[in-house]
């Protein structure tokens, strides 16, 4: 993963990087991390950079440092601010489940002007895919179109593993609302090719809109969820 001066503070890349290996279940609970000079060789940093990023997730609750053992990781869910609740993959993870995310491509479009995608973002926005796996089978096709706010040569290599929102606000981008809607349907050849379900297989659809403060429209995604394999579930704190 690229590891560059010009995206911030080297340790706060690699605390970024080693806290989403382990929300996603790469570095899984009561496991310990790689060393400081395994991870000083694969970012190509120092042991200060590294330390320093470990000694952020310590106080973070995410891992903790063991005399003769190492840096085990003791939690591997986070506060999220969709809702009071937890991200859906986090409650899957909790469940033993394992998810993996594959960008398939990302692409600047230019919107034809009848098209609904005209109608949210105008003339030109950019349209990211991605399959999620759970438990290595296809389970879930996104679609997610961002706004024309973002640079160009915005850097997609890390949605492997990062959140799409966390991605937004590490570009300066605080979003505050979110509007869901759900339906039951089928989706495209391709999709289901995907998904690797039979044509006209009745799926989860999730559509999702992302705003920011003022109110702009930064995300809209369309998700098609194979629910034979898991259920969507939400968990509401009160």
């Amino acid at each position: 993963m690229s590891i560059t001066r010009k995206k911030g503070p080297l340790y706060l890349q690699v605390k970024k990087i080693i806290k989403d290996r382990i929300l996603h279940g790469v570095y899984p609970m009561g496991t310990t991390i790689p060393s400081e000079p395994q991870l000083e060789s694969e970012f190509g940093v120092s042991k200060m950079t590294v330390r320093n990023a470990v000694q952020e997730l310590a106080q973070e609750g995410y891992v903790e440092k063991r005399s003769g053992v190492g840096t085990t990781v003791i939690r591997n869910t986070s506060l999220s601010r969709l809702s009071k609740g937890k991200r859906f993959t986090e409650l899957l993870l909790e469940e033993g489940h394992q998810i993996r995310k594959q960008l398939l491509h990302s692409v600047w479009i230019n919107n034809e002007p009848d098209s609904e995608i005209y109608r949210l973002f105008g003339p030109r926005c950019l349209k990211v895919e991605r399959l999620y796996w759970l438990d290595e089978q296809p389970y879930i096709h996104y679609v997610n179109y961002l706004a024309p706010v973002f640079p160009v040569s915005l850097e997609l290599k890390g949605l492997e593993l990062q959140s799409m929102y966390d991605l937004i606000e590490d570009y300066g981008i605080e979003l505050h609302n979110f509007k869901d809607s759900f339906t039951v349907g089928t989706a495209d050849f391709a999709t289901e090719s995907l998904l690797r379900v039979e044509e006209n297989t009745a799926l989860l659809q999730r559509l999702r809109y992302s705003y920011d403060t003022d109110g702009n429209l930064i995300e809209y995604s369309k998700g098609f969820y194979n629910t034979e394999l898991q259920h969507y579930l939400v968990n509401y704190d009160v």
